[in-house]
């Protein structure tokens, strides 16, 4: 009998969303240490494969397909990152679902207010699918007070900047010139906010 309710319990759908659930918490638990990035491999700026060639190749500079693409705010307005052009710009990947991000965006916030009069932008990227996730997001940004751009993006975009690290959060610091001076994955409450104050700092100083 015990062994019949067994198998009943455990049907092929609860099977399925147990091992969903156990990997967004392996997800969560490897995010919350932080890896900061310094690209320095001599990816070529012209291209526009979307697709990762190895989980080790870090971008230099934000590709045309990216700094173009159209994708949908918050707000109701497209976003491209090429409006940004000029500016020194933190894009952030992240996720409603995700714990680490939850406990970066009010670090986020503050360095928005603390750097927007000094001409620093964000952007901040959500990885889910904008439809399903549209009320959510929303919500989000309200409970948050997040003062900055936020909206969804592409699949390109998203599997462009990620290189095979599907991690999130990441955060990538990019120059006025459009190169990516930090990348930063996963939130660490103790040793991320002073890194991205000083990456945003490296990047208002650095020259063409």
């Amino acid at each position: 009998m015990a062994q019949q309710v067994t198998k009943t319990f455990w049907t092929p759908l609860r099977l399925f969303w147990t091992f969903v659930a156990l990997i967004a918490i392996a997800v969560m638990v490897s995010s919350c240490n932080s890896t900061e990035v310094t690209p320095t491999s001599p990816t070529s700026s012209t291209s526009s494969s979307s697709a990762p060639n190895n989980a080790g190749s870090v971008l230099s500079s934000v590709p045309p397909n990216v700094l173009q693409a159209e994708m949908q705010a918050a707000s109701g307005g497209p976003i491209r990152l090429s409006d940004y052009s000029g500016k020194v710009l933190l894009v952030n990947l992240w996720a409603t679902w995700c714990g680490p991000c939850r406990m970066e965006t009010p670090e986020l916030v503050k360095l928005h207010k603390e750097f927007q009069s000094r001409g620093v932008e964000m952007v901040g990227l959500s990885t889910e699918n904008p439809e399903a996730s549209a009320e959510t997001v929303r919500a989000f940004v309200r409970a948050y007070n997040v003062d900055y751009q936020v909206g969804w993006a592409t699949p390109e975009v998203a599997l462009t900047l990620m290189q095979g690290r599907g991690s999130i959060p990441q955060s990538f610091i990019i120059t006025r010139e459009g190169r990516i001076m930090k990348r930063f994955i996963g939130f660490s409450p103790v040793s991320t906010p002073p890194q991205l104050r000083q990456a945003l700092e490296d990047a208002l100083a650095a020259k063409g």
